[in-house]
């Protein structure tokens, strides 16, 4: 039995029953992939649930506001995704009449759809012949092959590209790609796969050289930034506070948050005291404010730690554009926003 029968049989017996592979709907599929980007299933899971009772059609999607899609989105991450999925079910609905492309060339001039995606929703949705590759079939080709090329170089991502689509079955490619990325999410794990119960096992090099550790191979990340925010949390007498949303672009565009001062390190009670607030909302000089957490919250992003203080502050009355303590959580807002307001008595 060759590697493709193998993968595919294995599939066949041990697969997830997941909603996205019940249907051939290209629409629930685009909608699965984007949300599984960054995300494990177990995660994801929820999420598409959610999105396909509230948006059943793309077209519910399209006529739905930016906000009430990224409160949804609210917890997964990476944002620009969302944001990408609002548009591109848009340029659906009124430039397609709300027909999916239905080929990989097509797919691929879809915002926030890339190789990846567009070969998933091709071969899957419409059983084109085209290859998908992230990184669970990374993981299962270098292993299985013994390839040591580091899988986010350019050089790796066209070998590994390459060898994929050599590998692909073209009687039924949407079993096979599925087939694949399982195996390397389930059976070829990151760590501690069980090797003695893989059906590859008698044709495996990383098994048989003692290499599972090591690959696949991936260069170093990119260095993580460390920032210092102070949300300031407004609070007057008539139960309102300031939530700002972010306009300038970025991971949180769009999202909402409390007034915001960066600054060069954590700051000491008496550090903050002796900020200028002249340039805040409030053009004021003098604040009456507390603490919430004496020990940074440190926020993890891919490439940014952010070292977090909330500070409460208490004022007699605040602009018009306050908002009602109680409309809070119809925000969409960061994890780290939303869980203060979770646990803070307001």
């Amino acid at each position: 039995m060759d590697f493709n029968s193998k993968l595919i049989n294995w599939y066949s017996i041990k697969k997830r029953e997941l909603p996205w592979r019940e249907t051939r709907n290209p629409y629930y599929i685009w909608l699965s992939e984007i949300i599984l980007q960054q995300t494990q299933v177990k995660q994801g899971l929820p999420y598409y649930d959610a999105f396909v009772t509230q948006y059943p059609t793309i077209f519910d999607l399209a006529n739905a506001s930016e906000t009430s899609i990224l409160k949804l989105w609210q917890g997964l991450g990476y944002y620009s995704r969302a944001r990408n999925l609002h548009f591109t079910a848009k340029h659906i609905v009124n430039e397609l009449d709300g027909e999916f492309p239905d080929n990989y060339k097509d797919l691929l001039k879809l915002k926030g759809v890339g190789d990846y995606t567009a070969s998933a929703i091709a071969s899957i949705a419409f059983n084109e012949v085209a290859a998908v590759v992230d990184g669970n079939v990374y993981r299962v080709l270098s292993r299985y092959f013994g390839i040591d090329t580091p899988i986010n170089s350019s050089l790796g991502i066209k070998e590994f590209k390459l060898l994929a689509s050599t590998l692909i079955d073209h009687k039924q490619p949407a079993t096979y790609n599925q087939a694949i990325m399982e195996f390397g999410a389930i059976q070829c794990k990151p760590k501690n796969p069980d090797c003695s119960a893989c059906p590859l096992q008698d044709s495996c090099v990383a098994l048989k050289n003692q290499t599972i550790d090591v690959l696949p191979v991936k260069l170093k990340k990119t260095k993580v930034t460390v920032k210092y925010f102070n949300f300031l949390v407004f609070m007057d007498h008539h139960k309102k506070t300031l939530f700002e949303k972010r306009i300038e672009k970025g991971i949180w565009q769009h999202l909402y948050q409390f007034p915001l001062i960066e600054s060069e390190k954590s700051l000491t009670a008496e550090e903050f005291h002796l900020l200028n607030f002249k340039d805040t909302v409030l053009k004021i000089e003098h604040l009456d404010y507390s603490l919430y957490n004496e020990v940074d919250i440190v926020h993890k992003l891919s490439h940014q730690h952010l070292h977090t203080k909330f500070w409460i502050i208490d004022v007699e009355s605040l602009p018009k554009e306050a908002i009602s303590i109680k409309s809070l959580t119809k925000y969409p807002s960061p994890v780290l926003i939303s869980e203060f307001i979770d646990h803070f008595s307001f």
